[in-house]
């Protein structure tokens, strides 16, 4: 098994805060369900525009903080999907019977999540057991 955050690429409309249409709603609302019955969705959400949002850019010690929105419209995230799934073809397999999230065009995103696994000779027993218990204290929120 493997976790996947699943974006929803931001647009104009999103960026303009356009709210999706009823039918939107309930056709987003049957494809959440069905991925909570199959035992794949973690966790989801949309998000408000970059105008609402904030950067924190750093540098050595120093924090600069950055007022949206922000202009990279493409590059930003409308809304995201965290997934446990078999392996990528899997995700794919959702993506594709996912209904458009956005009244044009639009793209998402998949990409895997690190798992602590993946650090190796890096990842002492020590950090791994101090994840494990942050892993299990944030799951029941």
């Amino acid at each position: 098994m493997m976790r996947v955050m699943v974006m929803v690429k931001a647009t104009e409309d999103s960026e303009a805060g356009l709210l999706p249409s009823t039918e939107m709603l309930e056709a987003m609302g049957r494809f959440n369900e069905e991925l909570v019955q199959a035992g794949i969705m973690l966790a989801g959400e949309g998000l408000k525009p970059s105008s609402r949002g904030k950067r924190v850019a750093f540098d050595g010690p120093g924090r600069t903080i950055i007022d949206g929105p922000f202009t990279e419209t493409r590059e930003l995230v409308a809304g995201f999907w965290l997934w446990e799934v078999k392996d990528m073809a899997e995700a794919l397999e959702w993506v594709k019977r996912c209904p458009n999230p956005m009244p044009g065009p639009s793209e998402i995103e998949i990409r895997p999540l690190y798992e602590m696994s993946d650090f190796g000779a890096a990842l002492t027993p020590e950090l791994a057991e101090r994840e494990e218990r942050l892993r299990e204290r944030t799951a029941g929120r």
